[in-house]
């Protein structure tokens, strides 16, 4: 093993569909092809949202196309120690502060204007807590491995919630957090994202934490031109193994990687195999979104 690693992060909502496996998928193939680990990390910090048994399907959808990962598998509802002390240290910086504002309140604004970042909040309201966005290195720029040189001023996007008014953590900081604890090197994931990543860099920045490389994927519209998503009901990934050769196949084609049109009925084992020897990430197409046909999620 070398000093690459690599991770899959779904949040356990639902079941893994195909957009799920062209990510999981490209950062498995960017991690071995170069003998490197690839964990898996279960993204359960909101409990309402991940209904119980979603994680382990998850994990066997991943077994069932060949993609095993590298030690345990972590979760994230154990971290609150963690996330905790990242935000005290924020707190201390000057660059977390406590928010009482409802998005009712903010509604005719396009971002969240700020207003709690001077105040005192509102007595006995419920508080979130804010990352002042405004402050630290700006604009926030970075190299992505398919999209080129990216340049966000995080102030355009307004001061993100770390910690919601329910107590549970957001995002942005337990994945930032997590990514350090872990010493994740690599971060593939999809261009939905790519807006996130001015935040979780300014994080790293104010935390002294190292700052990962970044491949953004294409996302994946199915025929009706909607996000492949649990949310738009895309279909579940099967498991049986006589579905699973030819998506997989489907994937590693709209991966740019060219795979021969005789390795859709090979063993899943054989297509990685394939894939991993040949992964070139340069072949990938730089396009935003990429639409795939009806039934390209299911046959």
């Amino acid at each position: 093993m070398n000093a690459y690693r690599g991770r899959f992060a779904p949040t356990p909502s639902g079941p893994l569909h195909f957009g799920s496996l062209i990510a999981a998928l490209a950062s498995f193939l960017d991690a071995r092809h170069v003998d490197g680990h690839w964990g898996v990390r279960i993204e359960d910090i909101d409990p309402p949202r991940c209904p119980p048994g979603a994680a382990d399907t998850i994990l066997r959808q991943l077994e069932a196309f060949g993609l095993h990962w590298d030690g345990p598998v972590t979760r994230q509802h154990d971290r609150d120690a963690a996330y905790a002390a990242a935000l005290a240290r924020l707190e201390a910086l000057g660059l977390a502060y406590p928010c009482s504002c409802s998005r009712k309140q903010w509604r005719d604004y396009p971002i969240y204007p700020g207003w709690c970042r001077e105040r005192v909040s509102e007595p006995g309201q419920p508080l979130a807590w804010r990352l002042r966005s405004d402050l630290g290195r700006r604009p926030v720029s970075w190299q992505d491995r398919l999209f080129g040189r990216q340049s966000f001023d995080p102030a355009t996007l307004g001061d993100v919630v770390l910690k919601r008014k329910d107590g549970l953590w957001a995002y942005q900081l337990a994945v930032v957090v997590d990514d350090a604890d872990q010493a994740i090197t690599d971060v593939v994931r999809g261009a939905d994202l790519l807006d996130n990543t001015p935040w979780q860099r300014q994080l790293q920045a104010a935390l002294g934490l190292p700052m990962p490389r970044y491949l953004h994927l294409p996302l994946i519209l199915g025929g009706d031109g909607q996000k492949l998503s649990k949310q738009n009901m895309a279909p579940a990934l099967p498991q049986a193994d006589a579905a699973v050769r030819p998506l997989l196949h489907r994937a590693l084609d709209v991966l740019d990687q060219a795979p021969p049109a005789e390795l859709a009925i090979a063993p899943v084992a054989e297509q990685l195999d394939w894939a991993v020897a040949r992964w070139e990430p340069e072949r990938l197409r730089a396009e935003f979104e990429r639409a795939l046909p009806d039934d390209a999620a299911t046959s």
